[in-house]
């Protein structure tokens, strides 16, 4: 039977007090992977990975998708108080993992990353795909010299209308392959979920100045310290973000490697989802070691 997203959904407390949206699927005794959306007016956990929960839950694993504060039906927060970090953290200590998988699309693995380095005790896996550093990435070589991509400005327009037009425009500009994946039904979901959470649309249009979506950085200095295995995913023809940046983080984390996807763009995990889901799942159970516990171990 297709998962559909009431079954999936549930809703929980924080303890700072914000509520969280998260999506659920497999046994609670399997190893938890978490699935973390990127910053795009109507993105949710749902949105970003509706095609990827239930093959992962399949292979044995536990997964969960939230929709970060400021964004689907948690929480708004402005910009200025965000923090991922502690979100996650709080998430993690509240469904009672002790570690879990993490991977993250754009602002997702931005969260991924940082969390790498700030709690390395929490984390068995890290799986990013058209990773963000936001502000903490060297200059470009590939991509804008300065200021936004041409994906990024397509984007924020899309923050301050989501009209279908805008959000046809935004859905093109994050894939390859336009005239399979830019649907109306796709269009119009997106236009539907941002325009339900005006909140979300003003806090993240005023939190510019503040460097919404991610004002909180990465300490490019610890990302060498990241010791758990690492799976850097990529599309060769990402117009939102340049593949150098996983170049770079696959150059720094010892233990990773690089999959870089001809005729694709920023959602891997849309586009290629059959590639995606099998690379996810082979590289959580080929790397979970004695220390690293994976599906069998449960």
């Amino acid at each position: 039977m297709t998962l559909t997203q009431d079954a999936a959904a549930r809703d929980l407390t924080l303890p700072s007090g914000r509520q969280i949206r998260y999506y659920e699927v497999g046994e609670a005794t399997a190893t938890p992977v978490v699935l973390l959306h990127g910053s795009g007016p109507g993105a949710t956990g749902w949105s970003n990975f509706s095609g990827n929960i239930e093959h992962i839950a399949a292979a044995g694993f536990h997964v969960v998708a939230p929709d970060m504060p400021g964004w689907g039906d948690s929480s708004a927060v402005a910009t200025k108080d965000m923090d991922h970090d502690v979100d996650l953290l709080e998430l993690l200590d509240t469904l009672g993992f002790e570690k879990a998988a993490l991977v993250g699309n754009s602002m997702g693995a931005h969260t991924a990353v940082r969390f790498a380095t700030l709690h390395p005790d929490r984390i068995s896996h890290l799986v990013t795909m058209g990773a963000s550093l936001g502000k903490s990435f060297p200059r470009s070589l590939f991509g804008p010299a300065d200021g936004p991509s041409e994906g990024l400005k397509v984007l924020v327009k899309a923050y301050r209308d989501p009209s279908p037009e805008n959000m046809r425009a935004l859905v093109e500009i994050m894939t390859f392959d336009k005239a399979r994946f830019a649907t109306p039904e796709l269009i119009r979901a997106r236009s539907d979920a941002a325009s339900a959470r005006p909140d979300h649309l003003r806090n993240y249009v005023e939190g510019l100045a503040d460097g919404a979506p991610i004002p909180f950085p990465v300490d490019r200095s610890l990302i060498p310290s990241i010791d758990v295995p690492a799976l850097i995913i990529h599309g060769r023809d990402d117009r939102v973000l340049h593949f150098e940046t996983s170049l770079w983080l696959t150059t720094h984390i010892a233990d990773s490697r690089l999959v870089l996807l001809n005729r694709c763009g920023h959602w891997a995990m849309i586009e290629h989802a059959d590639e995606f889901n099998r690379l996810v799942v082979d590289f959580l159970r080929a790397s979970a070691g004695s220390n690293r516990p994976g599906p069998s171990d449960n």
